[in-house]
């Protein structure tokens, strides 16, 4: 839509309210309202100002001023809220000198894919996550100076199979056996598909919807592909919605990736493809039918993975899940059909437009933007530099010994580990100007500050399990 059929949008709709959303540096959405009169074509423009000192990693109390400027093309109506709501997702703009704001993470996306034209390699990069959470019904948790504790339940929970329910009806799927149970083991068909309609209702195109393989109400709904920065903009709606829709059903959802210790846990698994002139660019003649410039995207990626887990995999959390031996895919390797390689090469159909890489290290407490960008740009570092992919590794990686995965790299095994590997490499992030000096700088400090040592000073219950009688 353009400025003016925004605004015929919004009085056919009967909007009285205009709702701004934007994303911190982490990764969270931030919104505030103004009455819909507020709302002019001159605002596509000028933007509306707030505070930027009080939003996560961004501006100093002393040039706080900042701007958000909507994007016509992202216009509909909230289907949350109880008013009629019209919705718009903002870029951020320096007010002194209009130009568009380093650390928001939509303009990051929006440079990544600037530099995929600019460099000739293609037009589109389409990206295809799949994120997976968990649906709860109570979830508390606490630390203090001499305590802590999480708790957390859900009806479906296999630890509550002698719970006293009156009656307990059973059918709560085992730990790991969760992966597609009929109903009345899968008891949040309708809730789910609830979530589905929600999404449907602001444009997003949903292929599938199921239960994953933990118990306690781990789920997947899987989005249909879309260019990097609209996907980025669908992963948040996606985020929004589905919490939104489970706490209006008193229940809550969380894309943590491992609450549960001993059962799987959330990972988002993300499809990756390049186009130019509306033909793919990854299919061809080579490994599994890929193109030989879809091998150098793989080299690529390989290469850059440390450091882009700094992105994909951002919280001290997301190592609960990336550890050797278990069901997370943390070996560098490629492969087709093979869900215990990092990379995959999905084989579902011969079509050459649904040829793609899937990368399956991600989890879904990423920042959207910032991950699908840092993971383009390795790629297409690959491409230029023709980083050579390696032999693909076929075999179960999870049964080979040390001597056979002897040369085989791996993730990081800890944020730290991570933002190490970002400070060391993230040259290939810095061409064409999409992440700056400065966002390197302040994404490394601010997860350093804010949740590495934080977390890395307070004992847990299990320390005192191991270490109290020492």
């Amino acid at each position: 839509m353009k400025p003016k059929e925004v605004l015929e949008f919004a009085k056919k709709n009967g909007a009285i309210m205009l709702d701004l959303k934007f994303m911190d540096f982490p990764g969270l959405w931030q919104h505030f309202s103004v009455p819909i009169d507020q709302l002019k074509e001159s605002s596509f423009e000028e933007g509306f100002g707030f505070d930027g000192s009080s939003i996560r990693g961004w501006q100093p109390i002393h040039a706080s001023d900042m701007l958000v400027v909507p994007d016509a093309e992202t216009a509909v109506m909230d289907p949350v809220m109880k008013h009629p709501t019209l919705s718009l997702i903002c870029n951020i703009v320096d007010p002194v000198t209009k130009e568009a704001y380093t650390r928001d993470p939509r303009n990051i996306a929006r440079k990544a894919e600037k530099y995929l034209q600019s460099a000739g390699i293609g037009d589109t990069a389409y990206f295809g996550p799949e994120a997976e959470f968990f649906i709860f019904d109570d979830v508390r948790f606490s630390q203090d100076e001499h305590s802590s504790f999480h708790c957390i339940d859900s009806s479906e929970g296999f630890w509550n199979s002698g719970r006293e329910e009156k009656p307990n009806l059973g059918y709560k799927p085992r730990y790991k056996e969760g992966y597609f149970p009929a109903p009345p083991t899968d008891s949040l068909q309708d809730l789910r598909t609830e979530m589905v309609l929600v999404l449907q209702a602001v444009g997003i195109e949903i292929e599938a919807q199921h239960h994953e393989v933990a118990t306690a109400g781990q789920g997947e709904i899987d989005m249909r592909f879309a260019p990097l920065v609209k996907m980025g903009d669908n992963l948040m709606w996606f985020k929004y919605l589905l919490k939104n829709v489970a706490r209006k059903n008193g229940k809550t959802v969380t894309f943590m990736p491992k609450p549960i210790l001993g059962d799987n846990g959330s990972g988002m698994h993300v499809h990756c493809s390049i186009w130019k002139d509306g033909k793919p660019l990854f299919a061809g003649g080579e490994y599994g039918g890929l193109s030989t410039l879809a091998l150098h995207f793989i080299g690529g990626v390989i290469k850059h993975a440390p450091a882009v887990c700094a992105f994909t995999c951002p919280t001290t959390n997301s190592y609960r899940r990336l550890v050797p031996g278990f069901e997370a895919p943390i070996n560098l390797a490629y492969s087709s059909r093979n869900r215990s390689a990092a990379l995959r090469i999905p084989m579902y159909s011969a079509d050459p437009k649904a040829k793609r890489v899937e990368i399956r290290f991600p989890d879904g407490s990423c920042n959207g933007y910032l991950a699908f960008a840092a993971m383009l740009m390795a790629g297409l570092d690959g491409i230029q530099k023709k980083l050579p992919a390696g032999n693909p590794l076929d075999k179960d990686i999870y049964g080979l010994s040390p001597e056979e995965l002897k040369g085989v790299p791996s993730t990081p095994g800890s944020l730290e580990e991570a933002l190490g590997a970002l400070e060391k490499d993230h040259e290939f992030l810095l061409k064409g100007d999409v992440f700056t000096p400065d966002v390197i700088d302040t994404w490394i400090e601010y997860k350093m500050r804010s949740e590495v040592n934080p977390v890395r000073m307070r004992p847990t219950p299990w320390e005192f399990a191991l270490y109290f009688d020492c």
